[in-house]
């Protein structure tokens, strides 16, 4: 493992120890001795207020390749079906930022998805067709994901 990747994800770690945004959880994994395993992450995000998201705290994991933070980390949702998003290798961001602004933007992608590139054909032809049947079935997701 990169000595680089670890100690930034530690700062970052730290970092978001001290300040991150209300609802929203990331934890480094343990590994098999129980120590901690700084390149694979479980995040949720919590759905927007406002929103047919609202109430729902989806799961994601982030997994850090050793060339962090070169490279984005690759998201993998765990729990649903957005328009955009696979259910596994959900997205990949090419940013080269924080990886706290990649949850904050996966957030915002889930109730403003980009209806031009569709990784969800059933979810993306009931968002275009019947947006009351779309915003039905992602309450219902947002309950099911309820994290009470």
């Amino acid at each position: 493992m990169s000595g680089i990747a670890l100690s930034r994800l530690a700062q970052e770690r730290k970092a978001w120890r001290k300040d991150h945004p209300f609802g929203f959880v990331a934890v480094p994994t343990k590994n098999p001795d129980g120590t901690m395993n700084l390149m694979n992450w479980e995040c949720a995000i919590p759905g927007k207020k406002g929103t047919p998201w609202e109430g729902g705290l989806f799961k994601l994991r982030m997994l850090f390749k050793d060339d962090y933070p070169s490279s984005p980390p690759k998201c993998e949702l765990l729990c649903i079906q957005p328009v955009n998003m696979k259910n596994t290798l959900a997205v990949i961001l090419a940013c080269r930022c924080f990886w706290k602004s990649i949850l904050l933007g996966i957030q915002e992608l889930l109730n403003e998805p980009n209806i031009q590139d569709p990784a969800q054909a059933e979810a993306y032809t009931i968002y275009c067709q019947n947006r009351v049947e779309y915003e039905k079935r992602v309450r219902a997701q947002a309950k099911k994901f309820s994290p009470s």
